[in-house]
């Protein structure tokens, strides 16, 4: 079997039209990213004597499950939402659904108000981070595919980042303003961006594709350009997709399986719960380095930091050396916390090696974020085929909401009986399974065209390139 491919010079203006949409299309997860890491912050206020709101510790706790609930309700809308009415206005409704969440935050005199938002915020993440990767894998030249794909992890600790900055020092109220006003400026641009070529010729809308094309890549053949997306598409049109497909085609169910762990795997080493919970972890590490409040905006400048590495050289490297130095390093962290936690449960004095949590914390951020907490989003973009991406993208997302809650409650649950450190070992442990499932079961897909990963995940053969030309072997 041949693919044909055509290799382009990277240049910024050959580029720029897709960065655009990438960038404008993805600044929702700068508010989604704030609303992920709402807690870390804003827990210890609303338990504490200045609240404007009363609150009990066990509702705050709740605060942290119900958005991922709310994103995990959101699933079926999200199936129908980005095959029926597309990519770009799937990602435009989350985003006025995530206006509404922060405006009931802003006012919220009760915290009936607070739940309804954070369930509201869930529904409208899960849409956005469903339509947003197909958005980009479908628009985007197979050369920037994966930097493309990344920027929304980029949004997301630049939100984390505010959050921290601003939800320490600042008034309950300012925060809601800050995440209404990114949602205001994506409302204002992404609407002008086209819909994807993509999902333009799934509807046989071929002249609104073509426009697309233009305005993406004007620097291709347009009309080889769709007619190698007829084909592709016609190819997996042939068998039309169904939800029992998902286990019962090979490449599908070995998709399945790559997407299951990776997106669990994020919040089984430990993400969620050192997001929301950054602040009480580390102020119960007893450190006399550093104030929480400002280890917290140190820790999220990292991961920011880290996402925009990652994203510059996922392209360069590839997803498998990624994802592997990533998670052994994570792993390692993570157990040098749990170490250092169970050392100071049975009364060993720790306060001359405090730091060990700030710096473990540090060095996960920064290693966390250049493989596990980045590459999963661009692989489940990469690896279903267009007639099912829909189900698959969406089923991604449900594992990632589940992984979120059941690392929420392994840690809720263990560490008030058996110690803080009890669900770190697991964490940890965690971190070395996803290792060594990444280096035997996942495909390379840096380089390659949808259509030359999906004859990958069917097991056709290898890709050798030569030239302009992809041969499957």
């Amino acid at each position: 079997m041949v693919v044909d491919s055509t290799e382009h010079k990277s240049s910024l203006k050959q580029y720029f039209p897709q960065f655009c949409a990438a960038t404008t299309g993805t600044l929702f997860a700068i508010s989604d990213g704030m609303t992920y890491g709402w807690t870390a912050p804003y827990i210890p206020y609303l338990i504490s004597n200045e609240s404007h709101i009363v609150t009990t510790k066990s509702e705050t706790e709740w605060l942290e499950t119900c958005l991922l609930i709310g994103a995990l309700c959101g699933l079926p809308l999200t199936i129908y939402s980005v095959d029926r009415f597309g990519r770009k206005k799937s990602l435009l409704f989350a985003s006025i659904t995530i206006f509404i969440a922060w405006v009931l935050i802003a006012f919220a005199d009760r915290m009936l108000y607070l739940f309804i938002a954070r369930f509201l915020s869930g529904m409208a993440g899960d849409m956005a981070f469903v339509a947003a990767p197909m958005y980009m894998a479908e628009m985007a030249d197979q050369q920037i595919r994966g930097f493309l794909s990344g920027i929304i992890y980029i949004m997301v600790h630049i939100g984390s980042l505010v959050v921290y900055c601003f939800g320490p020092f600042t008034p309950f109220y300012v925060t809601p303003l800050i995440g209404s006003a990114v949602v205001i400026t994506q409302l204002s641009v992404f609407t002008f961006m086209p819909e994807t070529p993509y999902y333009l010729m799934y509807k046989n809308r071929r002249e609104e594709a073509r426009k697309a094309l233009e305005y993406f890549k004007p620097y291709c053949d347009i009309d080889k350009e769709l007619d190698e997306i007829s084909t592709s598409l016609a190819k997996q049109k042939a068998d039309k997709g169904r939800m029992q497909d998902l286990v019962l085609v090979k490449s599908n169910r070995r998709a399945i399986v790559i997407m299951t762990i990776l997106n669990t795997g994020q919040h089984l080493l430990g993400y969620t719960v050192i997001l929301m919970n950054l602040h009480i972890i580390l102020e119960s590490a007893g450190s006399i380095y550093m104030e929480s409040s400002h280890a917290a905006i140190l820790f999220a400048g990292i991961m920011l930091i880290s996402a925009i590495f990652s994203s510059l050289q996922v392209d360069k490297y590839g997803r498998k050396v990624l994802l592997i130095i990533s998670s052994v390093s994570s792993a390692m962290c993570l157990l040098a916390i749990a170490i250092y936690f169970h050392l100071k449960s049975t009364g060993i004095d720790v306060l001359p090696v405090s730091w060990i949590p700030i710096v473990s914390v540090m060095v996960y951020g920064a290693f966390f974020k250049i493989g596990v907490g980045m590459v999963p989003i661009i692989v489940t973009a990469e690896i279903f085929p267009s007639n099912m991406k829909a189900f698959g993208m969406t089923i991604a997302d449900a594992m990632f909401i589940i992984g979120g809650i059941v690392g929420i409650q392994i840690y809720q649950r263990m560490a008030g009986p058996l110690g803080i450190h009890v669900p770190f070992y697991f964490f940890g442990c965690w971190g070395f399974f996803v290792a060594i499932f990444t280096h035997f079961f996942i495909p390379e897909t840096k380089g390659k065209s949808l259509d030359e990963i999906q004859s990958l995940l069917k097991g056709e053969g290898k890709i050798v390139r030569d030239n302009n030309t992809a041969v499957v072997t």
